[in-house]
């Protein structure tokens, strides 16, 4: 088994994997007002070939995690049975979701396999939480929560994009809430990935912005920080933890170890990666595993060492992240 390698000297080892470009919210920042074109379901990866994909990522080049969004990957029908072709990989499974459904479902997830789950919230208020989801689902959502976490999911955590005007007057509340449930809250720096292009650099809260306003109520201390996105803080008072994504103000690509698979097949090497790979039709051409193989190591060849938002040589993808994935 060989590592993987990218030109910058960093080892991929985290496979994220759309299912579905579909969502059960139309969130401001991810999908346009009047709506999306979904892609047709044979255009869909099938769980045979996304299990594929990952077997190969895990088996040729040693990847010790994957990660399962959407669009909102809860949609897929039948959802555990495809946790359940990833679980005897070995690896980390987590998800991402809008936790609608986890009501229904936590407990079968984490029969099949699933260990970790990440929840987005971006309110803990109705009218904010209408306003950004166009869905009346809050509580349904807060529910989805306490069943991931009844289902002995861990960790649970919340992710919160924080938008300026819009919801940066909650990041205390949702520490509050984090600290409570006993889940983790992750403050996501707003990215330029909204559907409608209409993000600006002033809708940025920047991460030490954040941290500030939860140290001046709840007092924080840095965690060493590893691969992961996040930067952690512990509370003072040992209830917890809080961490802040700062993609924007403070980017963390010289550590990314991150790749993505869209749900049609495509393989990025970065969120704002501007170059796609098709391993679709190696996947349906009936080619081999070291085609495959092939393939993912030399589009791993072009993962750049950044994404150069804020500079004048940013260059905005054409995606949103519902067509990405997170």
């Amino acid at each position: 088994m060989e590592q993987l390698i990218d030109p910058f000297g960093r080892r991929v080892k985290d496979l994220r994997i759309s299912i579905t470009d579909r969502c059960n919210f139309r969130c401001t920042y991810c999908m346009p007002q009047e709506g999306m074109e979904w892609l047709p379901r044979d255009e869909l990866l099938t769980y045979e070939e996304q299990a594929r994909v990952a077997r190969v990522c895990v088996e040729h080049f040693g990847f010790e995690a994957i990660r399962i969004t959407g669009g909102e990957p809860t949609l897929r029908a039948h959802l555990p049975r495809l946790i359940g072709m990833l679980a005897p990989l070995g690896v980390d499974i987590a998800m991402t979701t809008n936790g609608v459904k986890l009501a229904e479902m936590a407990h079968d997830l984490a029969a099949a396999g699933l260990r970790r789950i990440n929840v987005s919230l971006d309110s803990l208020r109705r009218e904010t939480f209408l306003r950004l989801t166009r869905r009346d689902d809050l509580d349904r959502v807060l529910i989805g929560i306490d069943a991931a976490l009844d289902a002995g999911l861990h960790p649970v955590k919340v992710n919160c994009v924080v938008i300026r005007g819009v919801n940066d007057d909650e990041i205390v509340d949702l520490a509050a809430f984090g600290r409570d449930k006993g889940v983790g809250v992750r403050f996501i720096e707003f990215m330029p990935l909204d559907a409608e292009g209409s993000w600006t650099m002033d809708q940025v809260v920047p991460s030490q912005e954040i941290l500030e306003r939860v140290d001046a109520v709840y007092p924080i201390e840095p965690i060493v920080h590893g691969a992961e996105p996040a930067t952690r803080y512990r509370y003072r008072d040992g209830i917890g933890d809080v961490g802040v994504i700062a993609s924007v103000t403070e980017p963390f690509c010289e550590s990314c170890d991150r790749v993505r698979v869209t749900a049609e097949g495509k393989f990025r090497t970065c969120l704002f990666a501007l170059e796609e790979f098709d391993l679709r039709h190696i996947l349906r051409d009936g080619d081999d595993d070291d085609v495959l193989s092939r393939e993912i190591e030399r589009a791993v060849g072009t993962k750049w060492a950044g994404h150069r938002i804020g500079q004048v040589t940013f260059v905005r993808p054409s995606r949103s992240m519902s067509q990405i994935g997170g």
